[in-house]
């Protein structure tokens, strides 16, 4: 993730594509696991030429994780029942990662929400049950059933869910500009949606509800529908956060 600062009014582009820039002209911009090796970024201010930045990326190599031992029906969901309650938490999900909030709540930096043993890493390919799934796209750090989880950052609650089928407990965030984080598994939650928190204030606590095999937090972090590596955006773990 880098950010930046253009003109007030100017337009910027990522690879040919519009990039929410607040009024100030703070803007935001994020590279997923299979970002291509260069992207071209181009600024226009309302009254001049058109400056552009040629960026290096990059690549990374990922480990492979094998988790067993869950039930079959969380690796491989079959039942019509299941499958539209899946489709309907992506649904959420996506609208939350679509919103353009103009505000840029992420100056103040970032904190891990629980610090613990790291159980998850970005981007590793997950083996279920014996079977490839989807890459990782978070960090999962375990930590003892209720331990408080708090908030990576400033921002607005865009979503509280009572028990998503894959994701259990849900809160996510709306850092601005694009940027949000969610927080699964959890075993509580204490926000509502539309509170406006601080970072480090207490979202809820480490629960293993949804596809888990033990209590531990997944942490998340999305530019849009662009997954990003959130153990990069802060330092090492302490134990105040």
């Amino acid at each position: 993730m880098a950010t930046g600062k253009v003109a007030p009014g100017s337009t910027v582009t990522l690879d040919g594509e519009a990039v929410a820039v607040a009024p100030d002209g703070s803007f935001l911009i994020g590279f997923g696991r299979n970002a291509k090796k260069k992207a071209v970024l181009t600024a226009t201010p309302p009254d001049g030429a058109p400056e552009t930045l040629t960026l290096a990326i990059e690549r990374r190599s990922y480990k492979i994780q094998r988790i067993d031992g869950l039930p079959e029906r969380k690796v491989t969901p079959r039942s019509p029942e299941d499958l539209a309650r899946i489709r309907d938490d992506r649904a959420k999900i996506v609208g939350v990662r679509a919103r353009r909030t103009l505000k840029t709540f992420f100056d103040t930096g970032f904190i891990w929400p629980v610090t613990g043993r790291i159980s998850g890493v970005f981007g590793s390919q997950r083996i279920l049950n014996g079977k490839p799934r989807s890459p990782h796209n978070g960090v999962d750090v375990a930590a003892p059933k209720g331990t408080p989880v708090k908030a990576m950052g400033d921002g607005t609650v865009a979503l509280v869910h009572p028990g998503m089928f894959f994701s259990g407990k849900t809160v996510m965030i709306d850092h601005g500009l694009g940027l949000t984080s969610v927080y699964i598994h959890m075993d509580t939650t204490t926000v509502t949606q539309g509170d406006f928190v601080m970072k480090g204030a207490q979202i809820g606590t480490v629960g293993m509800t949804g596809r888990a095999t033990g209590p531990h937090l997944h942490w998340g972090v999305s530019w849009f529908n662009t997954h990003l590596d959130p153990a990069l955006l802060v330092g090492p773990q302490s134990p105040g956060g």
